[in-house]
């Protein structure tokens, strides 16, 4: 009897599509939070073309789509650092402690506004504000008293700083000098992203160019004295925060890293001297499949356009290191519980996305800085994904799946299309100026806004699956309002107690390199050393350097 012939790939799709569109289908918004159509159903043909060694080769061999690292999870957990920061310094230190007894094995450090700003606490701008948001940080008394009974040889920190960057660094690198900890055993980053301020946080004190000197300067003085620090962790949480698309956050954040790349080029730096100790901070959203696309496609295009484009040489810096935090955009005040399984899916997408370290939002954090037990059961969520769902024991799973390959290929190609309008514009400087990101970003929280109030998008207990009469009963942290008095007492008594006459030759000392072309860290580190604060450090610059005006943007 003669086999009858089975029926071959195009015709099963076919009636597939036919028994699909006979189908009740609900009507629900089938787009990713970015507002991004999503196919019913992905299969062969949207992966044509993929060249398995040039698309994604092996973790941890370029193009590093795959991770980063040759063994990733199966080497080595992700970096779990709790991000934190309130009060006074000793506050702080204590909230330091308990993480680090509780698993953390990173620390990350949250400045108050005024820290973030380049203002001492008993400025009169830092009234109402200081140890709010963040940790109060003055001078270097403060850092040593932050890390009081911790090795900064033994572990790494993070310091979410951009404007002042230089100063924290200078404190820092000095507070471990101090415990006899040499500058290149520490390691760490510093933010130090100030193109994204212009774009996204607006926490800026310098125009474009002084700030970018800035950051050159601390490229060169870390290549050659602290080899441990990550200089820049280029940021595209901040940038999604403020509204923008998984696309956007992607695009404008490598753009931004290239532009660094750019300015370290044209300042006479090797590319393979400074490009290792870039890495990248991005957020982990809500829409699952497309956050694992953004990092996946993230270390792509990275190391296409350092090998390609900018002729690094070393692997190192072909990679795409980075850390991630879960977005406290989608944190909600109505039934913050919640927020607990928001930022497990968040964080779950990270690990799966291969990020080297991780921040897990609080459920608390859209009513107060958060608590002791929130802050804890944030810290578990990332060892319960460690310890006990079993994603860590294969290297980028998902992998050769259609969707994910097709959305990482996607996310690419809309990403290269930005390139190209910034290039257009003059690059990243001129297309901040000219308003192009703010309003793209702008026109993005619109949409998305309009989407949640019309229920084209459901937040759950927001626009939907509320709870009439709730009560929030989850217990707030209050800052007490004798911290800023505190501080202020702190820093004054730094004032009286330091060489005067040297913190003000240093200072003039300062001014003076600012006017000319030397690199300025030598003279800040010697600012910090003896105990000039910040505000006086951030007010000797602005002497040459001026404050920054935003042209509107409509």
């Amino acid at each position: 009897m003669k086999k009858k012939k089975a029926p071959g790939l195009e015709e099963t799709r076919a009636r597939w599509e036919r028994a699909f569109t006979g189908e009740p289908v609900q009507e629900i918004d089938f787009t990713t939070v970015s507002a991004e159509p999503v196919k019913p159903l992905y299969a062969e043909e949207d992966v044509a073309g993929l060249d398995y060694l040039e698309d994604l080769g092996f973790p941890g061999e370029y193009p590093f789509t795959r991770g980063v690292y040759p063994t990733m999870y199966r080497g080595r957990f992700w970096t779990m650092r709790q991000f934190s920061g309130f009060g006074t310094p000793r506050d702080t230190n204590r909230r330091y402690h308990y993480l680090l007894e509780h698993g953390q094995t990173g620390l990350s450090v949250a400045f108050d506004m005024p820290t973030i700003m380049g203002y001492d606490s008993d400025h009169p701008r830092a009234e109402g504000e200081v140890g709010r948001c963040g940790v109060a940080i003055d001078s270097l008394r403060d850092i040593e008293i932050l890390f009081d009974g911790i090795d900064p040889s033994k572990i790494t920190t993070s310091m979410t700083i951009n404007a002042p960057a230089s100063i924290l660094l200078a404190f820092y690198l000095c507070a471990g000098e101090k415990k006899g900890a040499r500058f290149d055993e520490m390691g760490g980053t510093i933010q130090n992203d100030i193109l994204k301020e212009y774009i996204a946080q607006k926490s800026w004190i310098f125009s474009p160019e002084p700030s970018m000197r800035l950051i050159t300067d601390i490229l060169a003085f870390c290549a050659d004295h602290v080899p441990k620090w990550n200089t820049i962790s280029i940021s595209g949480y901040h940038i999604r925060e403020a509204g923008s698309t998984a696309v956007q956050e992607l695009a404008f954040t490598l753009a931004d890293g290239f532009a660094y790349v750019e300015a370290g080029i044209a300042a006479g730096l090797d590319v393979d001297v400074f490009a290792p100790r870039l890495s990248f901070f991005f957020n982990a959203h809500l829409d699952f499949f497309e956050e694992i696309a953004k990092y996946r496609a993230a270390r792509r295009i990275w190391a296409k356009r350092m090998r390609g484009k900018y002729g690094a040489k070393d692997p190192r810096s072909w990679l795409c290191r980075f850390h991630t935090q879960t977005a406290g955009c989608t944190l909600t005040a109505q039934q913050p519980e919640n927020n607990i399984v928001r930022t497990a899916f968040q964080a779950l997408s990270a690990v799966l996305g291969g990020t080297q370290s991780l921040h897990t939002n609080s459920m608390d954090e859209t009513l107060a800085l958060p608590s002791e037990k929130a802050v804890r059961i944030a810290l578990r969520t990332q060892q319960l994904i460690a310890h006990e769902t079993g994603v860590i024991n294969t290297i980028d799973p998902l992998a050769g799946s259609y969707f994910i390959e097709a959305k990482t290929r996607e996310m690419e190609d809309l990403a290269e299309e930005y390139f190209r309008k910034v290039d257009e514009l003059g690059g990243v400087v001129k297309a901040i100026e000219a308003g192009f990101f703010q309003r793209e970003i702008g026109r993005s929280a619109y949409e998305y806004q309009k989407a949640v109030e019309r229920e084209k998008k459901i937040v759950v207990g927001v626009n939907r699956f509320q709870v009439e009469g709730e009560k929030i009963e989850i217990p707030i942290l209050r800052i007490d309002p004798e911290v800023e008095i505190e501080q202020r007492n702190a820093v004054r008594k730094v004032r009286a107690d330091r060489d005067n006459d040297k913190v003000a030759r240093e200072l003039a000392r300062l001014e003076k390199a600012a006017r000319g072309v030397d690199n300025l860290m030598p003279v800040i580190i010697d600012c910090a050393r003896c105990y000039a604060t910040e505000g006086e450090i951030i007010a000797a610059l602005k002497e040459v350097f001026g404050e920054y005006q935003e042209p509107p943007v409509f």
